[in-house]
């Protein structure tokens, strides 16, 4: 009986070394979660219970627990290296199946897919048909996209300006703008661009008229003229009060390129007539040219988004977190992934950054929870549990060799 105590003692501080050697084996492992070994002691029982003056009949190891505390974060400087902050386990599918890690180390695969080093591949909550939101209810594979960013057809040019209050009509006319003498002012020209992304030169010209307040503006696409005048009215302190709003609707201008024609809005909102000068404060223009995949970024809240050299950031997908009632009931599988179990909880998956979700840090990993230092005292404590449980067995055979003696 004595010899099966310390013997299980003996098996409980070897369990103790090898949960410990496996934690300072992954002192380095990107994710990992380190273990602690807790243990019950054992009673022998009839179906009477146990008698007041029981004694134990050793120990055993009853569980070895998760620890899923949050480690430190070290930047990497590499995208597709994401940290999370908080709450959550990334959400992963191998092969069909549900499977979650904290390590986020992930790369692309040769279809583009962004995968663990396993292969398991990452879900993300897929984008919205109408580009607006995300749709919660539906997590797909994120594949980056490598492909040309098509070109947007400019639709509005912003402008605003500052008219000089004190200007004269122009000493020629009628308006020519090959003509400086027949304009007060014009905008310099902007590029905008057609359906096939192909640039053009829009250029607005203002003319003072006869009338207090009054001026016109003539519209030029490439050097030729879109529509007739608009005619612009302020008032008497220099605020813009016609048209209202303050839109110029252009005709459609067919470039020459095979292009779908162009359906400008010259927008004037805020310019005024004020001082002595003119003065363009502002220019913009909605439109551009077709671009290249230049960078992948990933917001706090887990929006991936492809950015483009033409400026166009289009979102790939929401990366989903999952989270569960009891994270230690989860199942270990290996590299770095754990699985839903029973004891776990049923998973609840949401957005980074919204309820107890963690927030999301692209360009650091999340180190490994391991206490390299505490891990070499427990070593100690444990190596001495064996050294104590061994000497026990040696004690209690010096005594049986004792009774077998006696004659």
């Amino acid at each position: 009986m004595s010899f099966n105590t310390s013997l299980s003692g003996i098996n409980a501080a070897n369990a103790d070394l090898n949960v410990t050697a496996n934690n300072i084996a992954n002192v380095n492992t990107a994710g990992f979660k380190e273990s602690r070994a807790e243990f019950a002691d054992l009673f022998s029982s009839t179906a009477y219970g146990l008698s007041r003056n029981a004694i134990g009949s050793g120990v055993r190891l009853s569980n070895v627990a998760q620890q899923f505390s949050q480690g430190n974060i070290d930047p990497t400087g590499r995208n597709l290296d994401i940290a999370i902050d908080g709450e959550g386990f990334f959400t992963l599918s191998a092969n069909g199946a549900r499977v979650y890690s904290r390590a986020g180390n992930f790369q692309t695969d040769a279809n583009g897919y962004v995968v663990n080093p396993d292969g398991a591949r990452l879900q993300v909550f897929a984008p919205n048909a109408s580009g607006d939101g995300f749709d919660v209810g539906r997590l797909t594979d994120l594949q980056l996209l490598t492909t040309t960013s098509p070109p947007r057809a400019t639709g509005t040019v912003d402008m605003m300006v500052s008219l000089p209050g004190n200007a004269a009509q122009p000493t020629a006319a009628p308006f020519d703008p090959a003509d400086p003498n027949s304009y007060n002012a014009s905008s310099g020209g902007t590029t905008v661009y057609d359906s096939l992304g192909v640039g053009h030169v829009q250029t607005s010209y203002f003319v003072k008229t006869a009338n207090a307040n009054e001026w016109q503006v003539y519209n030029f696409v490439d050097g030729a003229q879109v529509g007739g005048p608009a005619t612009l009215q302020f008032s008497s302190g220099g605020q813009l009060v016609s048209p209202s709003p303050a839109q110029i609707a252009l005709p459609a201008y067919t470039p020459g390129t095979g292009a779908a024609p162009m359906n400008l809005t010259v927008d004037l909102g805020g310019s005024t007539q004020f001082g002595e000068a003119f003065a363009l404060r502002d220019i913009r223009q909605d439109g551009y040219a077709a671009g290249k995949l230049n960078e992948i970024s990933i917001s706090p809240d887990g929006v991936v988004f492809a950015r483009y050299s033409n400026g166009a950031d289009v979102p790939l997908g929401q990366i989903a977190l999952t989270t569960f009632v009891n994270p230690q009931g989860l199942q270990p599988q290996g590299n770095n992934l754990w699985a839903e179990t029973y004891a776990s909880g049923s998973p609840r998956t949401g957005a980074p950054d919204t309820a107890d979700f963690g927030q999301l840090q692209s360009g650091a990993l999340e180190a490994s929870t391991v206490d390299l230092t505490e891990q070499l005292v427990n070593m100690i404590t444990a190596q001495r549990n064996f050294q104590a449980n061994a000497q026990m067995i040696s004690t209690q055979d010096q005594v049986t060799q004792t009774i077998i003696n006696i004659r």
